[in-house]
């Protein structure tokens, strides 16, 4: 099942159920284009992990490091499917980042890696849209990471077994593929990442664990479009300007 949220047609916030050719909540049917999606979640925090894709590691000229490199994107980065992502004034370099996202269904605090999959509602996609020039230099990656509108997360929210374990991740720029890789190149696989995680805090219904990007990082552009696919989601779009 893939589960969205929305707003109809006479701006109530829904949750149904997507299919190929229509949104269902409610006992009604819905055109998609009548509807306006919102992130498929509402997070209390997105925790994401640096480097788990050793391609993506080698191009950024950085070590494996030798547990899962954890930093956070508050609720203000969210945006959502169709949305344009307003990029941050005056900087030389602004990439994107195609991840597969997790997102919980249950609290979850210290969780065994061979039970952590309990904890999980489904999965969806994002882009981990990440400002170099202030990332490269701080330590906590707050004006790199956490801007606004900086995680686009949608469109819809797939339950776990329609997301395959060798799930393939792709970003396309203006339908140009970028990056293009899978699940089965994580170095950290999701349960261990939430074993790591919830040793230190607790996640929340709703809170959304992204799990790296691979290779293929580059610059985006003003007025570009962006398509992050993965396998079992779909596809999210959304457009990028600068101020």
């Amino acid at each position: 099942m893939r589960r969205v949220r929305f707003r109809d047609p006479a701006g109530s916030t829904r949750v149904g159920e997507w299919t190929d050719a229509t949104v269902e909540a409610a006992g009604q049917t819905y055109d998609p284009a009548d509807v306006e999606l919102l992130p498929p979640a509402e997070p209390t925090k997105i925790v994401c992990v640096g480097r788990n894709y050793r391609d993506h590691a080698d191009e950024r000229d950085s070590e494996i490091p030798d547990r899962p490199l954890l930093f956070l994107k508050p609720p203000n980065s969210l945006s959502a499917h169709g949305d344009t992502v307003p990029l941050p004034a005056g900087k030389e370099r602004v990439d994107h980042e195609a991840e597969l996202a997790v997102v919980m269904g249950e609290q979850a605090r210290d969780v065994a890696a061979d039970e952590a999959m309990d904890y999980v509602a489904g999965f969806t996609c994002m882009n981990d849209v990440s400002n170099r020039d202030d990332q490269d230099r701080e330590q906590n990656w707050v004006r790199g990471k956490a801007f606004d509108n900086s995680a686009p997360l949608g469109p819809v929210l797939a339950t776990p077994d329609e997301v395959p374990d060798d799930a393939a991740v792709e970003l396309r720029v203006n339908g140009e593929t970028r990056q293009s890789s899978s699940r089965e190149e994580f170095i950290w696989s999701v349960p261990e990442l939430i074993e790591e995680i919830t040793t230190y805090m607790t996640l929340e219904p709703g809170d959304v664990v992204s799990t790296g990007t691979p290779a293929g990082v580059a610059p985006l552009e003003d007025g570009d479009e962006v398509e992050v696919e993965v396998e079992g989601v779909g596809v999210l779009r959304h457009g990028v300007r600068e101020p």
